[in-house]
């Protein structure tokens, strides 16, 4: 089964989004003992929320807003998608993302289509 690994962080405590030094090494370990695993089916990092637009559409008219949805005080900053048995494996796997220790790893099931 397909889940999303949906990593929130606070940004404002990483303010270099090229993730340099120990944090981007702990996420290339990760990656790479997911991949070793042959768990890993998908990823990717984002760029920081100030470049993310939000449409919304009401009454017929497209509204573009500039910025994340929310204002929240972590943000959503990448994603893994894992290819796992059960949840069990999907939260061990979470646990062990460096994103836990930083912020919050939100696990959800995906409607494969």
């Amino acid at each position: 089964m397909k889940y999303m690994l949906i990593i929130y962080r606070d940004e404002a405590a990483f303010p270099d989004s090229r993730m340099a030094g120990d944090h981007s090494a702990a996420y290339i370990a990760y990656t790479e003992a997911l991949k070793a695993a042959g768990v890993l089916a998908g990823g990717d990092r984002l760029q920081s929320s100030h470049t993310a637009s939000t449409v919304r559409v009401e009454g017929g008219e497209t509204q573009v807003l500039d910025g994340p949805y929310a204002d929240t005080k972590e943000q959503f900053g990448g994603f893994y998608i894992l290819d796992v048995p059960d949840l069990d494996a999907a939260l061990k796997w979470a646990a062990k993302c460096p994103g836990a220790a930083q912020g919050a790893i939100e696990v959800r099931p995906m409607w494969v289509m």
